[in-house]
């Protein structure tokens, strides 16, 4: 399983960015998808996440500006970030949880990481 993050800029403050991942290779079904972040001289964090079903959760410093959503047939996740801050800056990474083939536990993936940086 890969999963490949793009989307990633410059912008400025109060702007918007849509940050897209894409999951392939051999899926048989995924639990979760979700963005985390690190920024600079930070832990990463959890920013959403979006379960099997649709149930959605955002950290408390992006709800109202952020959302998740997820494409099922495509196996992609998004993040539509908008009123972007300067504290929002940092490499967003994609993870999903997910059963590369029915005979198999779940198991967690990790995408390369695409840099929003949010500078006027």
């Amino acid at each position: 399983v890969q999963l490949q993050a793009s989307g990633g800029g410059l912008v400025q403050p109060g702007g918007s960015l849509r940050l897209s991942c894409a999951a392939s290779g051999s899926i048989a079904s995924i639990a979760s998808m979700a963005w985390y972040r690190t920024a600079p001289g930070k832990q990463r964090e959890v920013v959403a996440t979006i379960i099997i079903g649709g149930t959605t959760t955002h950290a408390d410093s992006v709800k109202g500006r952020f959302t998740v959503s997820r494409d099922n047939i495509k196996n992609m996740v998004y993040l539509q970030m908008n009123s972007l801050k300067p504290e929002d800056t940092a490499v967003y990474f994609c993870k999903i949880v997910a059963r590369p083939n029915y005979s198999s536990f779940m198991q967690t993936y990790w995408g390369q990481g695409t840099q929003v940086t949010v500078s006027s």
